[in-house]
Order: structure tokens, then sequence, then C-alpha cells
């Protein structure tokens, strides 16, 4: 099965790039999922590819921080920042990395919005 998921320009082109190996998410699937299709947010508002899932970590914040930080692409700081008021999350170990040859509409391709935490397609 495969979810959407929102993510910020600078992430999305660092995941591209083979520079962010991790996607951190306070909330998580209920189904199982083994494929990400990563919709970039505004101003891009376009699907760009997609990635495997090639392992899903859920731990407490200090030691899912020094479990991914070396390939986190983001600071500390600003992980802490996104988890703030949680004790725990998780990281989702990003495999495969397709770029598509050109962006789909979100909205022409699922018939959807863009989703604020996830959705199946």
């Amino acid at each position: 099965m495969k979810v959407l998921l929102s993510i910020k320009p600078k992430f999305a082109f660092e995941i591209f790039a083979g520079k962010k190996k991790f996607e951190y998410r306070r909330r998580i699937f209920k189904h199982s999922v083994d494929t990400v299709v990563i919709y970039v947010t505004s101003p891009v508002s376009m699907i760009l590819g997609e990635f495997d899932i090639e392992d899903l970590l859920f731990d407490d914040l200090d030691e899912l921080w020094n479990r991914t930080k070396c390939e986190s692409g983001i600071s500390e700081e600003f992980f802490y920042q996104y988890f703030c008021e949680k004790e725990s999350g998780y990281a989702i170990k990003i495999g495969k990395v397709t770029k598509f040859e050109k962006p789909l509409p979100i909205n022409e391709t699922y018939g959807i919005r863009p989703p604020q935490f996830f959705a199946y397609v």
C-alpha cells in the first residue's frame, strides 16, 4: 500500500539528493505501507516522486534522535521543536527514492487535497 505525505520543499529536495535518510512523524499509519508518495508543499504544490520504506522506527525522542541524527537531514533543535509536547515519535527510514520525470498535480492524480498528516493512495 502507498501513503501520500506532504513534505516541505527543503526536506523533499534533500530526500531526492540523498542527504535526508529519515522522515519524522508525530503520527503514523495504521495500515501496512511500503511506499511513500512525496507531495511537495507550497510553493511547489506537486507530487515529485516517491520512496520505499526501508524501516519504521518508534522510540522516545532522545533515543530516536541518537539513532537517526547522522542521517536526519535536520538540526537537533529543529527535531525537538517538531516533536514539542511529545515524549516519543516515529522515523521513517528512506529506502530507494524515485523522482518522477514530470511533476503530478495532486487533485488530478488522486482526486484529493493535500493531507495535513497523510492519505492512503
